[in-house]
């Protein structure tokens, strides 16, 4: 099994070791860059280039310039998308998010994670897990979300929050770890 194969079954795998995945990176990095150098009132050819980096995004779009992705074709955007400056994802596994999504700046989405043993993370080992935003979601700015979240519909998120764990549905919820403070 390729490093690449394990990283989508959601096994420990080593992202520096394997030439496909090194290769995939690189050409992302690349668009980024082209991307975030793209004058920012040159609308269509943003929209072009966003098109290049992602999967799969939906009508009525924008991501603010600066982004920055590791592979974009594990990140499945849907309609009605807004996200400010300085979003980050690290989309080492799927990346979903859903319809009227709305992301605050100095965002990250963190599919990848590393182990505790440093033995392991000296090494270079990593993991991936998919991360997946419901409907009618707003996140404020400076929020991290890690890997194998899930964030239900109709949420929102407050600003400088760390989700390291599933929201549900119809919630409000902040804070470091962050936690639901209403329904």
């Amino acid at each position: 099994m390729t490093e690449k194969e394990k990283a989508q079954h959601g096994l420990p795998y080593n992202p520096n070791k394997d030439e496909e995945l090194i290769k995939e990176r690189n050409q992302c990095k690349d668009k980024c860059y082209i991307y975030n150098h793209i004058k920012p009132t040159n609308i269509k050819d943003r929209e072009e280039a966003l098109k290049n980096i992602v999967s799969k995004i939906g009508e009525n779009f924008v991501i603010e310039q600066p982004f920055f992705c590791d592979y974009g074709y594990n990140i499945e955007i849907g309609n009605n998308f807004y996200a400010n400056h300085n979003l980050v994802i690290l989309d080492t596994a799927k990346i979903l998010i859903g319809d009227n999504v709305f992301i605050g700046p100095n965002c990250g989405i963190y599919a990848a994670g590393h182990p505790i043993d440093y033995k392991e993370r000296n090494i270079g080992i990593e993991y991936a897990k998919t991360i997946k935003i419901g409907n009618n979601v707003w996140i404020g700015g400076n929020v991290c979300i890690l890997p194998g979240v899930t964030i239900g519909e109709d949420v929102v998120i407050g600003a400088g929050s760390v989700v390291n764990k599933d929201i549900p549905s119809h919630s409000v919820a902040v804070g470091n770890p962050c936690r639901v403070l209403k329904r």
